[in-house]
């Protein structure tokens, strides 16, 4: 199986420069739990900014949420692999390193997100077949 048969491709996106309560307001708006930093420019790296990040960043700015870009904070570069990767390596990355997700990319451009969650459940759903 390969990243590119269980990913999600559709991968909600925030502005670099985006406040912590935009990025806040668009995670509630799209039910997700992580958005993907979109590069500032092409010699940039995506980065990724997520719930745990947002929630430490509140605790020590004493919710300043306002004047806290998601640049400032979030998590860059991401890691990320290849659409034509195994599962079963990027499953062993996620747990021997601590990702609960990771981006995907294609000739270095974002084309979608793989999570545990969509690990475990095509690993389940191949169980039940």
């Amino acid at each position: 199986m390969l990243v590119k048969d269980i990913m999600q491709p559709k991968v909600v996106t925030v502005s670099p420069f985006a406040t912590i309560r935009e990025a806040m307001r668009q995670m509630k708006r799209h039910g997700v739990k992580s958005l993907v930093v979109e590069k500032k420019d092409i010699h940039d790296a995506y980065g990724i900014i997520t719930y745990t990040t947002i929630l430490r960043t509140i605790v020590a700015e004493e919710g300043d949420i306002d004047l806290i870009n998601v640049y400032d904070v979030c998590s860059k570069p991401v890691i990320s692999v290849f659409s034509e990767m195994d599962v079963k390596h990027v499953a062993r990355l996620m747990v021997n390193q601590g990702f609960r997700r990771l981006v995907v990319l294609r000739n270095n451009e974002l084309e979608g997100i793989v999570t545990m969650n969509d690990i475990v459940t095509a690993i389940l759903e191949m169980a039940e077949q």
